[in-house]
């Protein structure tokens, strides 16, 4: 990896006094008397339970009983205790205290908008649309309502505190419903992604002895209807533990129902009383277990609790995106994502609303995502740099045709930028004035460990700074911190939104992140911080390529061939040579219309052997149809390495388009 590496340049944003007045980053540092963002960083990282402390007190998170101690770390930094002593449910946080108590409602977005008397009852909590057209916006109130009549159907099963419940649905408003009924009743929240195949919905709810199952029918994609319920019952069938599945009728398409175990939704749900209590669960107390996938082995089950995910979540959503009661945030993915429960956890937590889209970004138009911003007035937009890169080449003229005055923020995780994708968004979707929140941590983060945020600047592609409280650094292969030098992304303190250790398997936990070096989490990704103190995350250390003893990081060679107009997206991976040890290979998927040729091939690696030089020259440029990539955008290089070389390819249950797998596969050498 060459020392002097700066991906983005010059600073391209630069906050206006609007923006610093109204962030929340402002009015928290004012708070403390706390003068700038160093500051900020300093303090939040050496004293944890200070910034802990401050964060619950600002978000104003309640407690039936308040906690004895903030942070325990008797059992050492890898296993620290959260609120020690603190009755809560993150449901009364959410929901409850903006129904119940209307004065408190009033004060305390009188205190954050400066909107006195205006209680958040009837605000709206999120607005959904679907890919068919039909929409719907729910308010607090309702949110409130519906979520007592599910709590009380659950119960009504024999379903309580502690009892695993998986949700395998679409991006519906039953499902914000489903899973703040399992946390409101002390249940434990088990996450799927509406894509998945039989055997991962089996992995996950055997993993967790799931006692019931949220479903639905199927969803509609591009028009055609996607079945659900089938797959959900051939999963039920080898799960002993589940007895109960709850099915939503969404599509109409007739499926079986098994007598005794099956329940319509709108049979179950609607008949129960609208008014339920809300368990009173230990601050640690276990919310949501939501597996990650490598690429061999089980999939990783991290845990989460009451006052750790949704905590975290809120605080990078108000200090990173500003988001604050009256905005509407969407960010594109799906619930059986992190991105999916911090959406819903993060904008209730904030008294903010949230949009929700069942559907496919370009159907039936290319312009769906603008026309959506558009209709429903969103002001936060959460989106990946592959679907940037994706609509590029279809011009301006679909965004251009819709009204984004609304717009305030993009958000972005998932994957790294390239400058020229970046700069499109910025200066031509933008117009130069809105700000691209970078983001990027972790499921096991509940968050991120670095983003933007609306009081500094922004460079193509960067992150501003690490998040407030967390301890973020970049070692290099000696444990030692450096700048503007790639190395190994370490955070060196506790965060209250950490996994909790994996699901059933302590022992992993500690050798994924705890492992190399004492007390310093090691989180897996190449990171840079540049000379003007700005942080790059470059993929995963373990996606690192060694051609001849020289270390190269994916990124580099991606963004030397998708600056081609004719590439919209690419994957570098490094292969076994018998002379070098390993040899770039540079997988290259092309804009529609476009031919590959061995002129184009030809092309591309003169590109790469300018941009990386004649000794890190590609061994292969090869034309895919696709690359593996999961739901939120992630490229999954090493399916692309195992696939092309003939190596088993492993758990590929997270992909959205494992088809993308075979068209590699068929490349092999």
């Amino acid at each position: 990896m060459p020392k002097e590496f700066n991906l983005g340049g010059e600073i391209a944003w630069r906050p206006t006094p609007e923006y610093l007045e109204r962030a929340h980053l402002t009015h928290f540092m004012r708070k403390h008397g706390i003068a700038d963002y160093a500051e900020l960083m300093r303090r939040s990282t050496e004293d944890v339970a200070w910034f802990t402390e401050a964060v619950l007190d600002y978000l104003d998170i309640q407690f039936y009983r308040p906690y004895e101690q903030v942070v325990d770390l008797s059992r050492g930094i890898q296993w620290p205790k959260w609120c020690v002593g603190g009755k809560m449910n993150i449901v009364h946080n959410c929901l409850d205290k903006w129904v119940e108590d209307p004065q408190h409602a009033a004060e305390a977005i009188a205190r954050w908008e400066g909107e006195g008397g205006t209680t958040p009852d009837h605000r709206i909590a999120f607005i959904w649309e679907g890919e068919e057209g039909a929409a719907r916006a729910v308010s607090y109130a309702e949110l409130y309502g519906m979520v007592n009549q599910a709590a009380n159907a659950l119960r009504s099963l024999g379903l309580g505190k502690g009892d695993a419940i998986g949700v395998y649905m679409p991006m519906v408003p039953e499902i914000v419903v489903a899973m703040l009924a399992i946390a409101k009743i002390g249940g434990i929240f088990l996450p799927l992604f509406s894509g998945y195949g039989v055997d991962a919905v089996v992995t996950r709810l055997k993993d967790a002895d799931a006692r019931a199952l949220f479903t639905a029918d199927g969803f509609y994609r591009r028009g055609k209807v996607v079945q659900m319920k089938a797959v959900a019952d051939q999963a039920a069938a080898q799960v002993p533990t589940l007895e109960h599945m709850i099915v939503l009728r969404r599509v109409g398409n007739e499926v079986a129902m098994q007598e005794g175990r099956d329940h319509w939704w709108h049979e179950l749900v609607p008949s129960q009383p609208a008014e339920a209590d809300t368990e009173i669960t230990d601050a640690e107390d276990i919310l949501m277990i939501i597996y990650t996938s490598g690429t061999t082995g089980r999939p990783k089950g991290a845990v989460h609790t009451h006052c750790g995910f949704p905590i975290k979540g809120a605080q990078d959503m108000a200090f990173g995106m500003d988001v604050h009661p009256g905005d509407l945030i969407w960010w594109m993915t799906d619930m059986g994502w992190m991105m999916g429960p911090w959406l819903v956890y993060g904008a209730l937590a904030l008294g903010a609303a949230f949009f929700m889209y069942d559907g496919a970004p370009n159907y039936p138009e290319v312009d769906r995502v603008w026309a959506l911003v558009e209709r429903h007035g969103v002001t936060h937009l959460g989106l990946s740099p592959t679907y940037v890169r994706a609509i590029m080449p279809e011009g301006l003229e679909p965004v251009k045709k819709h009204d984004l005055s609304s717009l305030r923020f993009f958000g972005s995780t998932g994957e790294p930028w390239n400058p020229d994708p970046w700069m499109w968004l910025f200066k031509e979707v933008g117009e130069g004035k809105r700000p691209i929140i970078n983001y990027s941590g972790g499921t096991e983060i509940s968050g991120g460990i670095v983003m933007g945020n609306p009081v500094l600047p922004l460079k193509p592609g960067a992150f501003s700074a690490a998040c407030p409280g967390m301890a973020a650094d970049v070692f290099d292969e000696n444990g030692q911190p450096v700048r503007n030098q790639v190395g190994e992304l370490v955070i060196k303190a506790p965060w209250v939104g950490m996994t909790r250790g994996f699901w059933k398997d302590p022992d992993r936990y500690i050798r994924t992140y705890w492992s190399r070096w004492p007390n310093v989490w090691v989180h897996g990704d190449f990171a840079l911080i540049d000379e003007d103190g700005m942080w790059y995350i470059l993929g995963r250390s373990d996606d690192t390529i060694k051609v001849a003893g020289k270390r190269l990081g994916p990124a580099e060679a991606e963004s030397a061939v998708v600056a081609h107009p004719d590439v919209v997206e690419a994957a570098a991976v490094g292969i076994p040579d018998p002379v070098k040890g390993q040899a770039l290979v540079v997988f290259c998927v092309l804009r529609s219309g476009v031919e590959p040729t061995d002129d184009l091939r030809a092309e591309l690696r003169a590109r790469l052997v300018k941009a990386l030089g004649k000794a890190l020259a590609p061994k292969a440029v090869e034309f895919v149809p696709d690359l593996p990539k999961t739901r939120n955008a992630k490229v999954m290089r090493r399916i692309v390495r195992a696939a092309y070389i003939g190596e088993p390819v492993g758990d590929t249950s997270a992909l959205v388009n494992p088809e993308a797998v075979e068209a590699i596969q068929a490349l092999q050498k």
